[in-house]
């Protein structure tokens, strides 16, 4: 009895000393509408490489995404620019991030699913944010001749070295916890990502950038004709289908308007 009392103290202090396990940080995410949609598309001939869609008509909607991880906050994909014309947002991303009390300023990472417009249009009005863009899509930015489709405009902030950038080769844990995942899908451009959140209550969720662009290239392995790489394309589509069916997962087709109402819209937050 006497030596088990002589250890108590001992062990007290240890325990009290010992490093409490840390909890996950909260994590939500938020769709924001990012474009104006405009007539529904013939998808036929400039959608299906085999002209798989005869037909049929499409409502492309233009999604983009807040991740707040803990009290870090990463955009995801921006939309059309202000000066879009017809297809701009009706307010930028700034502006509706205000709406729901977040500074543009307070965004630590914008994420780009890839080079096009209608997803790096906003970029600009994060000036502070470090970006998360493909390698191959960097390149194609940064290029003497720029790729087809890729404006360095959208970034000359970046590229002038008045922002910090980060090109990313393959698959990219953003915040180092597994819980934000940049996923390598390339296809659609030499660089694409696509984003894995997964979350608490929803499960995980997998926003599938420009990997496809409706459920019937989705669900066929339907290509483009003017994507980068048709058996990337393929590929990719096939590693999402995969992994969301080993994960569980929602995955969300950006630019469906029959899909991004799987997540809840600002201000409400999907956890």
């Amino acid at each position: 009895m006497r030596f088990v009392k002589s250890l108590a103290p001992g062990l007290l202090a240890i325990a009290f000393a010992a490093p409490a396990f840390s909890q996950s940080p909260e994590l939500t995410l938020t769709r924001f509408d990012c474009g104006t949609p405009q007539q529904p598309t013939d998808v036929n001939q400039r959608f299906s490489d085999t002209f798989a869609f005869p037909g049929v008509k499409v409502q492309f909607v233009y999604s983009c995404y807040l991740i707040r991880h803990g009290n870090d906050y990463m955009m995801w994909d921006t939309g059309f620019a202000a000066d879009a014309g017809p297809t701009a947002p009706r307010e930028t991303v700034p502006q509706q991030l205000a709406k729901i009390g977040v500074k543009a300023e307070e965004v630590k990472f914008v994420g780009i699913s890839h080079y096009h417009g209608d997803h790096l249009g906003g970029v600009s009005g994060f000036p502070n944010a470090t970006l998360l863009i493909g390698k191959g899509d960097w390149e194609g930015l940064t290029a003497a001749k720029p790729a087809p489709g890729a404006n360095p405009a959208l970034v000359a902030h970046w590229i002038s070295g008045g922002g910090k950038v980060e090109p990313v080769p393959a698959d990219k844990d953003v915040f180092g916890d597994g819980s934000v995942m940049m996923l390598y899908t390339p296809g659609h451009t030499p660089g694409h990502h696509s984003l894995l959140v997964k979350l608490a209550k929803m499960g995980p969720v997998i926003l599938v950038g420009d990997a496809a662009h409706f459920h019937e290239n989705y669900d066929t392995d339907g290509v483009p004709s003017f994507n980068y790489d048709r058996a990337q394309t393929e590929a990719s589509i096939e590693r999402i289908k995969k992994l969301a069916a080993n994960l569980k997962a929602t995955v969300v087709i950006q630019h469906d308007a029959r899909d991004v109402s799987k997540l809840p819209v600002a201000p409400e937050s999907a956890k």
